[in-house]
């Protein structure tokens, strides 16, 4: 599988965002230039290793967060995640959690 540049750079920037950060407070945090960073998020620039971990570490997730479009691997972790998250709902709940997902694969399929 080949490395996404452009789905990492709007992941990188969906959590920096979600972590409250521009890109300069990003920067300064991981010691690179703001332009690193633009570069990165437009999918211009890949990351070199030793910046992805600073990224990640600056924003308090893992390397698969901002890699699951280039990691052949992540279906297991979520089907896994999946497993977990119905193992305690009744019946009803699991219908019910069907429908939202019909629903949403739907809507995902519709809007791309």
């Amino acid at each position: 599988m080949v490395f996404d540049a452009g789905g990492f750079g709007q992941r990188l920037k969906q959590y920096r965002i979600k972590n409250h950060m521009t890109q300069d407070d990003l920067a300064e945090r991981i010691d690179t230039a703001t332009s690193s960073i633009s570069h990165l998020e437009n999918g211009t620039h890949s990351p070199s290793l030793k910046t992805l971990i600073k990224v990640c570490n600056a924003l308090g997730i893992g390397v698969d967060d901002l890699l699951a479009d280039s990691l052949p691997v992540r279906d297991s972790y979520l089907d896994r995640d999946i497993a977990e998250l119905l193992a305690d709902c009744n019946a009803k709940e699991k219908r019910i959690i069907k429908d939202i997902i019909i629903t949403t694969k739907k809507t995902l399929r519709e809007h791309k």
